[in-house]
Parts: C-alpha cells; structure tokens; sequence
C-alpha cells in the first residue's frame, strides 16, 4: 500500500521512524527551514495557518501528493495499538502505529480514526459555545443550508450528540479525503469572507481548525463512511488538572479558553 500519513509540526521535533510518515512543516510561509517538507510550495494555502491550524498542511497534502492512502497526526499526537503507554516521552514512539498493523485495518474500513471524545455533560455545541464564540460555527450552519442542505441533519445533531471523533485526525484512502477536502474547504473559504478574524485573539481566530473538527463527523454520517476507531496517544502529557478545570468553569460560567492545553 502507498501511505502517506503526515506529521502536522511548527517546529524541529522527534518524529516516527517508520516511512509512512512525513513530517511537514505547516504554516512555513516566510519562515527558515527546519529539515522537514513545507505547506508553501505548490498549490498551498501556508499563510492561513494562524487561523486554520494544521488544515494548512492538509490541504498541501491533498493537493500535492499522489498516493494511494493519506493520513493527518500531530507531532505531540498519534494512533496506537499498545495497551500500555510509555511514561518516557521518547520511548512512547516505540508505541506508534506501524505499517503492518495500519495495513491490516485498512483491508476492512475506508477510515481509521480517534476514538470519540466524550463530554459527557455537554453536547459537541454547547461545549464549543461555552469554550469558544459560537458566532462561527452558526455562521457555518447557514452556509451549510445554501450550498449542501444534505448536511444539515447531521449538523444539527451537534446539539444533540454529546461525542466525536476530534483533533482532525484520521487515515484514509486518497479519494475518499480528496471528497471531504473539496467539501470542508469550500466551507471553510465561504466562512473565510463572511466572518472578520481580526475582532478575536490569536488563539479564538483558529476557529477554522476547530469547526472542521466538528464537521468531519458530519460529512462521515451523512455519507455512510465505514470506519474504525484506535486509540491515541498524547507524546507530552497533559495537565489534567487543569483542562478539567478549565472545562468545568466554562460549563457553570461560561469562561472561554484562552490557551491550548
């Protein structure tokens, strides 16, 4: 199998040694080399990544590589079969999903993605309302209903479903993504012009990034996509204590996030 699976990364970092992945410079428009393959070449959208995030190397992956199956992860963030993690940051790429145990899954689904996240006490749109501004994401729903109203059910269930795959991970056969590409980004563009990122900080104006996390599921149900969920695994370890919190206080009081955690 021809796969691709791309490592979104701003900056020089460990990275897998199996040959599936390719790690890729996003938002490197303007900026020095650091070893790795840049998002500005080619038919590019490199100078959008303070605001659509790791969609800037998606989107050069989609448009510049010819294989067979592509992939998006993170490079503090990958899929994994090990039932037991490493503490050792380091040791933890030992646990990366490899090429013969992707291969195998690919041979039964079109997608392999994260398992959902649950939020238990929240629906996928109250928490981006009680966490972000939700003046985005409603803006997003009314340039669903004019250009692809199929969708619109499904949209409408993120006021309903309370999980979701996140993080705009997955791995997929090249045609099915080059679909989903064609879909979110003609979205997302329409968005681009209608909502004036500079009235929000730098880290609210990533909205893009974040409503394609809730449009993948979307676009996957109303097209009947099989797929099949694996376990992540976050490289650097999380302050749990904090995101928790920070969850909570958003929920009762309606605190935006202000940081990544």
């Amino acid at each position: 199998m021809d796969i691709k699976i791309i490592v979104a990364t701003h900056k020089k970092y460990q990275m897998p040694t199996d040959d599936i992945y390719l790690p890729l410079y996003v938002g490197s428009k303007g900026k020095n080399d650091i070893g790795y393959l840049r998002d500005d070449n080619g038919d590019n959208i490199s100078e959008k990544n303070p605001y659509y995030c790791e969609l800037t190397g998606l989107y050069w992956a989609w448009k510049n590589l010819d294989v067979d199956y592509l992939g998006l992860v993170h490079y503090r963030r990958y899929f994994t079969q090990s039932k037991k993690i490493p503490k050792d940051e380091s040791n933890k790429f030992k646990s990366v999903l490899h090429r013969e145990e992707l291969e195998e899954k690919l041979k039964n689904v079109d997608v392999i993605l994260p398992q959902k996240r649950n939020y238990y006490i929240e629906t996928i749109y109250s928490h981006y309302k009680h966490t972000m501004y939700i003046e985005p994401l409603d803006e997003t729903r009314k340039i669903i209903e004019e250009k692809c109203p199929k969708y619109l059910k499904e949209f409408d269930r993120l006021k309903s479903r309370t999980s979701g795959h996140m993080f705009n991970m997955f791995i997929a056969k090249k045609e099915i993504i080059s679909q989903y590409c064609e879909w979110v980004f003609d979205i997302l563009f329409e968005l681009e012009k209608r909502i004036d990122v500079e009235k929000y900080n730098s880290f609210h104006a990533r909205f893009f990034g974040r409503i394609s996390e809730r449009l993948f599921d979307v676009w996957l149900y109303t097209n009947n996509i099989k797929f099949e969920e694996v376990k992540i695994m976050d490289i650097q370890n999380i302050n749990w204590f904090n995101k928790i919190k920070s969850f909570l206080l958003a929920k009762i009081t309606g605190k935006k996030y202000n940081a990544s955690f």
